[in-house]
């Protein structure tokens, strides 16, 4: 086996090393298996993240049942894609958990099943992401009552809380898989304002987000107060300058409301309401591309993914990236 490789390196992070040529024997590690129920470090493979098609992707279908004074059941469908890692039995255990958790909410009247190539990219790239069908605003809602994404950044918090729990529970599929300390949330449309609530509204602020991605999303207006009043984690604002659902002012307004973190700003020249974030046709591609630039430099701390992002984010006639309370040009 090869010498043991270097920790980190510009295309993405490793959390292990190889086994050194002249390292523990058959044996040794046999031993300190029947012993601990797992391997020693050096005897792990490797995870590399933040790659996009460096894995493939599984989907795990949960429904969860979240119960609120003057609302009653809420059931929540989620659909749970996360990297397949071979031989992943060896990370068993893993105190701090393998890979970051994106949780993703949907747009009015939409289900997760619309935005799957854009989810299974994150996913191949080292992420578990789980999407969230809300009770009263999905795709699957025979009458659908659009007020109610008052209630969805509560939903997303409980997804959140009940990913994690699986996590550490050490059984089933998701047995620790997903890294306490790293977690982003997504969102499209009203989706969008879902996310950004939970990173930033002071009805809504949840502590464990360590970034936002916001798919022309804005400020709901039932969230009232001052938004960013406290530290707000790193902010993706993504809209497209044609889309007449969600007027590209209402996405500028988020992105001009945090004044202290980072913040960026991906304008999408010819792009509508839903391309950038269904399908595979342009410029999704350019989407996903920056999405996890984004994600590997501010939850898995890849300082070098900066740089890519700019390049990722500045394409001629179809992508122009800002920052810093900057708007495009």
């Amino acid at each position: 086996m090869a010498a043991a490789a270097v920790a980190v390196i510009c295309t993405g992070t490793y959390l292990s090393v190889r086994t050194a040529a002249s390292g523990p024997s058959a044996g040794h590690v046999a031993a300190r298996l029947q012993a601990t129920g797992q391997p020693p470090p050096s005897a792990r493979p490797q995870l590399r993240l933040g790659t996009l098609r460096t894995y493939r992707v599984a989907t795990e279908h949960l429904t969860l049942t979240r119960s609120a004074p003057g609302l009653g059941r809420r059931v929540l469908r989620l659909t749970v894609r996360y990297p397949v890692v071979a031989g992943l039995a060896t990370y068993r255990q893993h105190p701090a958990g393998l890979f970051p958790l994106v949780a993703f909410a949907p747009g009015y009247r939409h289900c997760a099943g619309v935005y799957r190539d854009l989810l299974r990219q994150w996913a191949s790239a080292g992420y578990v992401v789980a999407a969230v069908d809300f009770p009263r605003t999905s795709c699957a809602t025979a009458s659908p009552d659009e007020s109610d994404v008052t209630n969805q950044p509560a939903d997303l918090a409980f997804v959140i809380r009940r990913l994690l729990a699986r996590s550490a529970a050490r059984q089933g599929r998701l047995a620790d898989l997903i890294a306490a300390g790293k977690i982003a949330v997504a969102g499209h449309s009203d989706g969008g304002d879902t996310a950004a609530a939970l990173a930033a509204a002071p009805c809504c602020r949840d502590r464990r987000v360590q970034a936002a991605l916001i798919l022309s999303g804005a400020q709901w207006p039932s969230f009232t107060g001052h938004w960013f009043a406290r530290p707000a984690p790193p902010l993706l604002v993504i809209q497209g300058a044609a889309d007449s659902w969600n007027p590209p002012a209402d996405s500028v307004r988020l992105y001009l409301a945090d004044r202290a973190g980072p913040r960026f700003y991906l304008d999408l020249p010819a792009a509508g309401h839903f391309t950038p974030y269904e399908g595979d046709g342009t410029p999704e591609p350019i989407v996903a591309r920056v999405t996890v630039d984004f994600l590997d430099r501010y939850l898995l701390g890849q300082r070098s993914r900066s740089a890519a992002m700019w390049r990722e984010g500045k394409v001629a006639g179809k992508a122009v990236l800002a920052s810093a309370g900057h708007l495009p040009r």
